[in-house]
């Protein structure tokens, strides 16, 4: 029994680049003011009604988001497997909207022990703006969805690595689709291929109306 643990420990340290360890150093002052400058924005932006996802009613009531605590485990280096075949899809959203997307590569990385991977999207319609050539987006469900965070999966927002075969992931980012908030827009859906077989305690939890 030891022998097969030790074996998978090796085999592990052989095929896993250092970029995919997860970063078990104490976090720096610099990095919780990075990412409370990141919540700080997300409120703001919140309470502005000309920005705010939030109904109106919401929004009187509304004196911040919910969040994890900040972990810097959270935040991780991928592995990039890119994907050859650009061929276009329309994604599921939670209306009858369609939006195309195409997947741009796999992202592969160490969470908590376990090797995990996520897909990472390009809109081809948003793509197509200068200001958004290079985004990257992922949306994901994990084992806090429903217990904890939003039942419908979360998103990030990324951007594409210069010549490079890693990408940063800080999931201490990742927020609620607008439908967490408001029935009026449309989501997209993450699929079984974007579910993380982990629980993402980092970023914004689920929405708790005020009554």
């Amino acid at each position: 029994m030891k022998f097969r643990i030790l074996k998978s420990i090796v085999f592990l340290l052989m095929i896993m680049p250092l970029g995919y360890q997860i970063h078990h150093q104490p976090q720096s002052n610099h990095y919780i003011e990075e990412i409370r400058t990141f919540q700080i924005e997300m409120n703001n932006e919140f309470k502005n009604p000309e920005l705010s996802p939030l109904t109106p009613d919401d929004l009187q009531k509304f004196s911040g988001l919910q969040f994890y605590e900040i972990d810097s485990n959270y935040k991780v280096v991928a592995s990039l497997t890119y994907n050859i075949d650009t061929t276009q899809f329309e994604m599921k959203t939670t209306t009858a909207r369609r939006p195309k997307y195409r997947k741009y590569a796999m992202a592969t990385f160490i969470l908590n022990t376990k090797m995990q991977s996520i897909t990472l999207y390009k809109n081809i319609d948003l793509s197509k703006k200068a200001a958004y050539k290079n985004h990257l987006f992922v949306l994901f469900t994990d084992e806090t969805s429903g217990n904890g965070s939003y039942a419908g999966g979360r998103y990030l927002d990324l951007t594409t690595p210069i010549d490079s075969n890693t990408i940063i992931i800080d999931f201490n980012k990742a927020y609620n689709p607008y439908c967490a908030y408001n029935t009026k827009y449309s989501c997209p859906i993450p699929s079984n291929e974007d579910h993380i077989s982990d629980f993402i305690k980092a970023g914004v939890k689920d929405f708790e109306k005020k009554h």
